[in-house]
């Protein structure tokens, strides 16, 4: 099984990614690492030096790698990952992948990104608190298309690491 986390920058992909991988023996894979590894470049960089374009393009190629191995794996997707190209549909029609939308309320998401704008390429250029709960408004509500399309949804506002994966695992077996 592959096991597929979505959802807006900062709603703890990556953390509750590797914590239900360990739990259940599963491969953790953070596709901006995956991409990072396999670029040599931060994701930052590859946005600086060769554009969103060129990130969107292979982290389709490498989505669809990590899809395609055999092995049961936990996947941490990038923010924007299932907005772009067919990349929601090649999730939802890879037969032993269940996505879940991991939704925080955008409170809580700017509370979370606010102390590491400097590493995310899509919000460093927001200068006041005003401007991202602003920004991240607008962009979970552009995004929200794609997200609602998972096949479950965990509301994890309020909720520990341990709690948002207890209710993943009761979700999927």
């Amino acid at each position: 099984m592959k096991i597929l986390l979505i959802g807006y920058m900062g709603c703890g992909k990556s953390t509750i990614g590797a914590h239900l991988a360990e739990i259940l023996k599963y491969e953790f894979v953070d596709l901006d690492v995956y991409i990072e590894a396999n670029e040599s470049q931060s994701v930052s960089e590859l946005f600086k030096t060769k554009g969103e374009i060129y990130f969107r393009k292979k982290e389709t190629i490498y989505l669809q790698e990590v899809l395609n191995k055999n092995e049961s794996s936990v996947i941490a997707l990038g923010g924007g990952t299932p907005c772009y190209g067919n990349n929601m549909q090649l999730i939802l029609d890879t037969e032993e992948a269940k996505s879940i939308y991991l939704k925080l309320s955008i409170p809580y998401l700017v509370k979370r990104l606010e102390p590491e704008k400097i590493k995310r390429p899509l919000i460093t250029h927001l200068k006041t608190p005003e401007e991202l709960i602003e920004f991240v408004g607008k962009h979970l509500f552009e995004r929200s298309f794609y997200y609602s399309q998972a096949n479950f949804t965990i509301k994890a506002d309020e909720k520990t690491i341990e709690e948002i994966v207890e209710s993943i695992i009761m979700e999927l077996f």
